[in-house]
């Protein structure tokens, strides 16, 4: 499996199992991230982390406060397509890590990514 990245008419293709999505919250201004897996039945969210609390940013039950960031498992099945749009509201966008290396992802307000998983070859899984 691969990760799959449309963005602006284009597509990337990263052959990776694993990343993590980060990015600042618009109105807290501190640090969200997300660790998913790529598996073939959608993108599944395994570990969640937030910086601190505050508006919109409650950590799930069961969460845990370890060196400052609330740590948790969000309860959510797998996604066959995860939609990211930018809001320009916190002066970035989001960042996307993998083993390969990180990439920025959706700085300019309006634009819209979609990452879902696909083939090698760049093709998208069924819907």
């Amino acid at each position: 499996m691969s990760l799959c990245i449309l963005a602006a008419g284009k597509t990337v293709t990263l052959t990776v199992a694993a990343f993590t999505l980060s990015w600042i919250h618009s109105v807290e201004r501190t640090r969200w991230e997300e660790d998913w897996k790529v598996t073939p039945s959608g993108l599944q969210v395994v570990e969640a982390r937030v910086e601190g609390s505050g508006a919109g940013m409650e950590p799930q039950e069961g969460a845990v406060l370890r060196d400052g960031w609330w740590v948790y498992a969000p309860r959510v099945g797998a996604q066959r397509r995860v939609m990211l749009a930018a809001s320009g509201a916190t002066g970035g966008g989001w960042t996307l890590c993998t083993v390969q290396g990180c990439l920025e992802l959706g700085k300019t307000a309006g634009e819209t990514i979609s990452l879902e998983p696909c083939e090698a070859t760049g093709s998208s899984q069924p819907r």
